[in-house]
């Protein structure tokens, strides 16, 4: 589930922050990315189950209506088509997303506010409206909705961000992420799946997980010698004034050119030029760019990048 650059991302932040404490323990920060690592997990169970909870605040509010002294035609027959939705009841019915939700305690038993506003927004949405209009009911229609209810309606609320961001400082920038995780979980829904449906793992193969780990450590390992490699490249720069997370995006670009055969130098400089553009200044990645052109072509050059595997001998 978590993307290669997801775990670049992680990767810097953790980096950053392991440079700039006095603690020089290196597996103490390595425990604290995997702990980051595995929230990001978390946040995609916490949100599947966010929809759960919106329909049962929309179910109880049907069940509040018809116990009114003198209910409405409308009170007594009410709409149900979205809290009997078959996508919420095979998230519902979950095993794993159960199993996980009993481990780890995740509930947003204590975020009513939030239920409320989350219920409110998506039944003004005008997608909601012409499916609760609509007479008909199948499948996909079913999964649609609650896909544009994810993607278009939770991706989008401030209110959600301000509670996920009281609750983990893990969580602030990987809403959009998740819930494009989410997205593809419901895609893959199929009709004849029951409480097995598949969700996904948190890494895509061990390698990622491999991938993850050591390059965390041969950044710290090889930083002087690449740092001094950068500061060779930039002598018309006054490198004090080079920022630090710039320095530090370099360094792992150099590192992972170098000590990962199997990534192209292209996917390597298209990965930190993104992760610069939002995490570092306007110009870095103008900056970063063409200094990495300069120093992978040295560094292939002098035998250092060597790259194998199909399609990557010889590249350019």
């Amino acid at each position: 589930m978590i993307s290669r650059r997801i775990l670049r991302i992680k990767i810097l932040q953790l980096l950053y922050a392991y440079f700039q404490s006095a603690d020089s323990s290196m597996n103490k920060y390595e425990k604290e990315l995997f702990f980051s690592i595995q929230k990001t997990y978390d946040l995609y169970h916490y949100l599947l189950l966010l929809i759960v909870n919106i329909a049962d605040y929309a179910g109880s509010r049907i069940e509040i209506a018809r116990q009114k002294r003198i209910p409405t035609r409308e009170d007594l027959n009410p709409n149900t088509k979205f809290i009997d939705n078959i996508i919420i009841g095979k998230i519902r019915s979950n095993r794993k997303l159960n199993q996980y939700l009993i481990h780890t305690r995740l509930s947003w038993v204590n975020s009513p506010e939030l239920i409320k506003r989350m219920h409110n927004r998506i039944r003004m949405a005008p997608f909601f409206k012409e499916y609760m209009e609509d007479a008909d009911r199948n499948y996909e229609q079913d999964k649609k909705l609650i896909t544009e209810v994810y993607v278009n309606e939770i991706v989008s609320s401030e209110y959600l961000y301000q509670t996920l961001e009281e609750q983990s400082i893990f969580w602030n920038d990987e809403v959009e992420f998740v819930i494009s995780m989410i997205a593809k979980t419901l895609k893959g829904f199929q009709e004849k799946d029951g409480e097995n449906a598949p969700l996904m793992e948190l890494f895509k193969n061990e390698d990622d997980r491999e991938f993850a780990r050591d390059l965390f450590r041969k950044v710290i390992l090889h930083k002087e010698e690449f740092g001094k490699l950068v500061e060779s490249y930039t002598e018309n720069w006054d490198v004090e004034r080079i920022a630090f997370l710039d320095l530090l995006i370099l360094e792992m670009a150099i590192t992972e050119a170098v000590a990962f055969p199997s990534i192209p130098t292209r996917v390597t400089i298209n990965e930190y030029l993104e992760i610069a553009k939002f995490y570092s200044t306007e110009k870095s990645s103008v900056f970063i760019n063409g200094l990495l052109d300069k120093i992978f072509k040295h560094l292939k050059d002098e035998k250092k990048i060597v790259k194998t595997g199909r399609g990557l001998i010889g590249e350019d």
